[in-house]
């Protein structure tokens, strides 16, 4: 399974997010999008997935925090405790054992970020 990750700010559109995801997903294709569960239902965000046909699920404040990210921001370390809420996303909603195929990528308006995570099957 190959998941999106993102994370993304309040004035995030649509295109922000798509800026991000296309950056991140140049060579493949993900089964699904993650984003912060007080997040995962905004209206941009379900906007892009509904534009890209794919589900969303939503990853608890908690479980973002377990988790270990090749990037360090400061913005994320202080308002999420976790170095990049889009790497984090993606490795929660991909499942233990899961490991990052890209870092964070940044949308051009740098409002959203999008990092892919895939766990191969056991």
């Amino acid at each position: 399974m190959i998941v999106a990750g993102f994370g993304f700010r309040k004035n995030a559109s649509p295109g922000s997010l798509q800026s991000a995801f296309d950056s991140a997903c140049v060579s493949v294709r993900p089964d699904c999008l993650a984003a912060p569960d007080d997040k995962a239902t905004a209206k941009p965000f379900r906007l892009f997935a509904e534009q890209n046909d794919l589900p969303i699920k939503a990853v608890p404040a908690d479980v973002l925090t377990q988790q270990n990210t090749v990037t360090q921001s400061l913005t994320s370390l202080t308002e999420r405790g976790v170095g990049s809420v889009a790497e984090a996303a993606a490795l929660s909603a991909a499942g233990p054992g899961a490991r990052l195929l890209t870092e964070r990528h940044i949308s051009a308006d740098r409002l959203a970020t999008c990092a892919l995570a895939i766990k191969e099957p056991s």
